[in-house]
């Protein structure tokens, strides 16, 4: 109904208003979730290669789970309250659903644009890590997921258009869930190597290198190329 309708034709009842607001939310959880899998993947192929294809996993129990679940779960999912207009502001101006029927919230071009996302991310991350790290395997691991969670949390903060109380609540959360529970992770984590300078300089600029080019690219796509909503909510 959405892609066939013109304006103000067939979504002008309450079922295709809420169904054109869940498609733009559904379409930035959708690839953000897709996201979140294929940047990790893209670091363990980095890995990998570099280890001559050893069958090694980079990170293993709690990390895996803790990350797509208490980590970073909360933040993703609260994309689903995002909206790019306030409610009223849709009613009152039509016109803004034409943009729905072109697809453009979720096609093959913005699944492209996730995908190099995600292998850029990863690649800076994985290789990074590898080049800052310290004597030990351990660093790498503490330098390399530390900072796919700050790059996870900034992605999606990168991505929200509109601020909900409950979106900071899941960034902070998520966040003050990883520094609590690294007092519990000595298998994985070195405490005596993440509580000093270096440590936190090398995450901040691995960290700083994944996401600074992608808010500077948003910035000037909005500066130069703003949506149809954006005169709406500025």
């Amino acid at each position: 109904m959405i892609q066939a309708a013109d304006c103000g034709i067939g979504i002008e009842g309450k079922e295709g208003k809420q169904a054109s607001n869940s498609y733009k939310r559904s379409a930035a959880l959708g690839q953000f979730v897709m996201h979140r899998g294929m940047i990790i993947s893209a670091m363990q192929a980095v890995f990998s290669s570099i280890f001559y294809f050893a069958s090694v996993p980079l990170y293993q129990g709690f990390l895996m789970v803790g990350y797509a679940t208490i980590y970073t779960m909360f933040p993703v999912f609260s994309l689903v309250l995002d909206q790019d207009v306030k409610p009223e502001m849709a009613l009152l101006y039509p016109e803004l659903y034409k943009d729905l029927t072109k697809g453009r919230s979720l096609s093959f071009k913005t699944f492209l644009i996730w995908v190099l996302i995600s292998v850029y991310q990863g690649g800076i991350l994985m290789y990074g890590a590898l080049v800052l790290f310290e004597s030990e395997f351990v660093h790498v691991v503490a330098i390399s997921f530390t900072a796919l969670i700050l790059t996870e949390l900034l992605m999606v903060a990168l991505t929200i258009r509109t601020w909900h109380w409950l979106m900071v609540v899941a960034e902070f959360f998520s966040l003050g869930s990883y520094l609590a529970s690294l007092a519990f992770l000595s298998e994985y984590f070195d405490w005596s190597f993440i509580t000093t300078w270096p440590f936190l300089w090398k995450v901040s600029a691995i960290t700083l290198v994944s996401c600074l080019p992608l808010y500077i690219i948003k910035y000037l796509k909005r500066k130069f190329s703003p949506p149809s909503y954006s005169k709406l909510s500025s």
